[in-house]
């Protein structure tokens, strides 16, 4: 198959692939069965901050010194308050252990 690659900023963003082929794909993605996944009611972890904080035994003085932040600002970030900026979530999901973890677009 002939695929041609459009790519913005050094990443791909487009593929042009032949009408037959495109045809052939809408045929195969027609005859497959369906299934739905089930909706995941995941909570955001920083809703769910204090929990697992407390979960590795840890206080709010010994995160924020690990975080480099104030307790007062950590207490603020666990009540909603506030909201970490990319770099202080990355130092709580490495502190609390979490993968995967990044700031929300």
């Amino acid at each position: 198959m002939s695929v041609q690659v459009i790519s913005r900023d050094g990443e791909p963003e487009y593929a042009v692939i032949p009408w037959a082929h495109y045809q052939a794909l809408l045929q195969a993605a027609g005859s497959l069965q369906v299934v739905a996944e089930p909706v995941s009611n995941d909570v955001s972890p920083l809703s769910r901050l204090s929990s697992l904080r407390e979960a590795k035994g840890m206080d709010i003085d010994t995160l924020a010194r690990a975080v480099g932040i104030s307790p007062h600002y950590l207490k603020m970030i666990e009540s909603g308050e506030r909201e970490p900026d990319a770099a202080i979530q990355r130092a709580l999901a490495w502190n609390l252990g979490i993968e995967g973890w990044e700031a929300s677009s």
